[in-house]
Parts: C-alpha cells; sequence; structure tokens
C-alpha cells in the first residue's frame, strides 16, 4: 500500500494560487473569503462603503465541481481590488479529513463534518493570504446565528490576534430580499432568487443544505435539493460490491487498486451515490444554543466511516474501541465546537495516531438501495481467532476452565446477595429489580 502524508497540525500549507487583475492603492486592506454567491457579492461593495478599505477577494477550492475561474473574474467587476483561487484540496483531504476519519468523528453519530473540517482550512489561508499581502483585517460572510461564525472567528484569532474580523451578514442585518435589491441598485451580478431559497455549502467530503422548506422538520426534503445521491428506489436492483483497505487507519485502496485520497473519494462518492447512499436528516444542535434542521450528501464519508469503524472493531480490544468511542466523541464536538486549533485537538491527535497504528487491512461492502452493509473484513493484525471463536471441529478454547471463571466472576455478586439484600428492613422501599413468580399454564403429568 501506498503511503498518506504524516498527519500534523496544518502549518505551512502548500498552495496553488490563481490570481486575477490587480489594481494598487493605498486604502487598508481587508481578505474576503469569496463564494460568488449573494451575500460575499454584496460585502465587497458594503466593505468599501462602510470600511473604506480595498478588498481581497479569495476563494478557496476544497473540491466542487463548480468552475470557479469565472469567480476570479466576477470578484473584480464587482469590485474586488485583486481575486484569487487557492487550490486546497490536497491539503485538506490529508490534513483534515483523513484525520477525522481516522478519529471516527462523526457528529452526534450522524454529521461526517464537511463543512465543519473546511473553515479551519479556510481561516487559515485567509490568515496566510492576510500577511502575504499585507492586510490589516480578514472578512467571511456568516451571519450571527450560525455555527461558522464562531469557527471563523476563533481560528483566525488562534492564528492572529492582530487582526481585525469583519462580518457583513452579522453587521447589517439585512434580509435576503433586501440583499437582493442592495446588488441590483449597485449593479453587482447575480444568479439566485426567491425561488432557490436553499443556503448550500460543498466541498469533496460533503454538501450540506438548509433554509427554505427545510427549516420544518415535518417536512420531507425535496428531491431537488440533492445532486450526489440517487433517491433509493431509483438505485440499481442489483448490489454493488466494494473493497477498501486502510494502513494507519487512511484509506489507501479501492478495490485492490491503491488511489490517491482526493480520487479514492471521488470515486466513492459516485458509486456511493449512485446506490442512494450518502444522505442525512438531522435535526442539530449548534453551538450557538438552538436546534436546526440539516441535510447532508456525504456518499463516501458515510461509507468509508463504515468500513472503518468495522476494521477497528476486529484489530482493537473491548476497552480500546470502548475508550475509542469516547474519545471520537469528544473530538467530533472538538472540530464541531471551532477549536481545530487548541492544545486540546492535539492532545487528541496524539492518541489518535496511536491508537491507529493497528488498524490494517481490507473491508469489503456491499451497497444496495440506500444501504452500507459490511459483509467482510479481514487484517493481519486481526484479533479474531477463528480456533477459540468456533462451535465446530478445531474449537481450542478450554471449555473447562469457565467454571472457575464464572466462580470468581460471580463471586461479588453472590457475596452481596447473601449479606446486603438480606438485610434489608422490612417496608423499605427500594427499587424491585425482581419479577414476580409466574404460575405455568399448561401442565402434563403422565
Amino acid at each position: 500500500m501506498g503511503k498518506a502524508p504524516q498527519n500534523q497540525i496544518i502549518g505551512a500549507v502548500p498552495i496553488n494560487i490563481k490570481q486575477g487583475e490587480k489594481m494598487e492603492t493605498d486604502k487598508k486592506k481587508v481578505v474576503l473569503a469569496y463564494s460568488g454567491g449573494l451575500d460575499t457579492s454584496v460585502a465587497i461593495k458594503w466593505i468599501q462603503e462602510k470600511y473604506n478599505m480595498d478588498v481581497i477577494a479569495l476563494t478557496i477550492d476544497l473540491g466542487t465541481e463548480k468552475d470557479l475561474n469565472p469567480v476570479v473574474e466576477k470578484a473584480v467587476k464587482t469590485g474586488a481590488c485583486k481575486s484569487m483561487i487557492i487550490d486546497a484540496k490536497e491539503v485538506f483531504v490529508y490534513y483534515f479529513v483523513f484525520p477525522a476519519l481516522q478519529a471516527g468523528a462523526l457528529y452526534e453519530n450522524a454529521y461526517p463534518l464537511a463543512t465543519a473540517l473546511g473553515r479551519p482550512l479556510i481561516a487559515k489561508l485567509l490568515v496566510d493570504t492576510a500577511k502575504a499581502e499585507g492586510a490589516c483585517a480578514v472578512a467571511h460572510g456568516c451571519t450571527g446565528k450560525g455555527n461558522d461564525q464562531v469557527r471563523f472567528d476563533i481560528a483566525i484569532h488562534t492564528l492572529d490576534p492582530s487582526l481585525q474580523i469583519i462580518a457583513p451578514l452579522r453587521e447589517w442585518n439585512m434580509t435576503r430580499k433586501e440583499s437582493m435589491e442592495y446588488a441590483r441598485m449597485n449593479e453587482i451580478p447575480i444568479d439566485v432568487s426567491t425561488q432557490n431559497p436553499y443556503s448550500i455549502d460543498e466541498n469533496i467530503w460533503g454538501r450540506s443544505i438548509e433554509c427554505g422548506i427545510l427549516e420544518d422538520p415535518w417536512v420531507e426534503p425535496p428531491e431537488d435539493i440533492y445532486k450526489w445521491t440517487k433517491n433509493a428506489n431509483d438505485a440499481p436492483d442489483k448490489p454493488t460490491y466494494i473493497e477498501i483497505g486502510f494502513e494507519n487507519g487512511i484509506p489507501l485502496t479501492l478495490n485492490g487498486q491503491e488511489r490517491g485520497g482526493i480520487n479514492l473519494i471521488n470515486e466513492l462518492n459516485k458509486i456511493a451515490g449512485d446506490n442512494g447512499i450518502g444522505r442525512v436528516d438531522h435535526i442539530e444542535n449548534r453551538i450557538v444554543g438552538i436546534k436546526s434542521r440539516e441535510i447532508y450528501e456525504s456518499p463516501a464519508a458515510i461509507v468509508l466511516y463504515k468500513a472503518h469503524q468495522a476494521l477497528e472493531e476486529i484489530v482493537m480490544t473491548k476497552d480500546t474501541h470502548r475508550f475509542k468511542g469516547m474519545v471520537s466523541t469528544h473530538y467530533s464536538d472538538m472540530v464541531y465546537n471551532g477549536l481545530w486549533y487548541s492544545t486540546f485537538h492535539q492532545d487528541l491527535a496524539a492518541y489518535i495516531l496511536s491508537n491507529q497504528r493497528f488498524v490494517v487491512g481490507t473491508v469489503r461492502l456491499k451497497l444496495i438501495k440506500g444501504n452500507c452493509i459490511v459483509v467482510g473484513r479481514k487484517s493481519p493484525l486481526s484479533l479474531y481467532d477463528h480456533s477459540l471463536a468456533t462451535y465446530d471441529t478445531g474449537d481450542t478454547f478450554e471449555h473447562d476452565a469457565a467454571i472457575g471463571f464464572i466462580k470468581i466472576y460471580g463471586l461479588p455478586t453472590k457475596t452481596q446477595a447473601q449479606i446486603q439484600l438480606k438485610a434489608l428492613k422490612k417496608g423499605e422501599v427500594i427499587p424491585s429489580i425482581m419479577p414476580p413468580k409466574v404460575a405455568p399454564t399448561n401442565v402434563m403429568e403422565k
């Protein structure tokens, strides 16, 4: 199997930058995390008006099917003094996605954290770009009631406390309709209408969809919100079998062929999505204290988490596996709550790297009509011993040893019953654990 880059908290980030037109001025500069959508396009003009700053538009490619090159041109046309794209897909996969997979990080046992994992990387690149461009501030398009504002603000000020943070949506309090009118008045090109009310975030690890009719948790999500996954009813009737090979808890092969992280995830997104796998409908507890209804599409993530967990079950002892589950919960909370650049993360990461040393092997899965089923697993480091587990010939388990084991294991309970349970006072009220006697109803005697 091939080797993945060594896991570590991200430091110097290898990036590929595409830049747009540049105009020199003497104004202070702000680096804006720019998506090309309504809110961040309006933010360019709004920041110029309110703060009298030059806006550098920074678009981060974490894996999307959308062509981002027109976004560079749009930012400059909208008023940015400079616009650029950073291709950070590989960094995202190896420094954020795969460490989270190793950790088993599913927020509230449901959400693969696609958006949450992308935010600390975007924050790091905002800070790096601000330093490179001599900017005194960074800006993002988060609202005042979402999770992302927390993630961005904490990460940015952890990495560089001197930077000013501007959050136009948190400050201007414009409705979506008012933002569209502002764009029209300022001749800002937008591709949006009130007929498409969804807020969507997308990267290689998953899509997040919210707002609109989805805010009613009783309403079934309409099919038109999904992009990567087929309806299970429309998926093939015959199952698709796949095999995923892991080393140190990182997926390296698909059906016996080595794959780079990006290619492996993209292939799994297609294979699993075509089989109707990857949809998550989740009532989520946000950082800011409210519950929200979130829809996610994460085909590759769902399959990889399922396979990874199955492999852990065969190579870990009971105590190790159960403790790892506790660590997974803390890790997912840490990511979700925006604490990526914390020493707590470093402590958790140290344990996970040690814990994943023996997560080596292959898992076979059956994909059918929206279901991902583990049907096989093997590992050169497996703790499963057939000669101990079998009830057939070749059984090497020492059955006679069970008698002594049961006596010793049950001794505390037997002793307590003889001493304490008999000492209960008459009429003392305690929870009853003793079922009543049940008389037989059909007795036959010879």
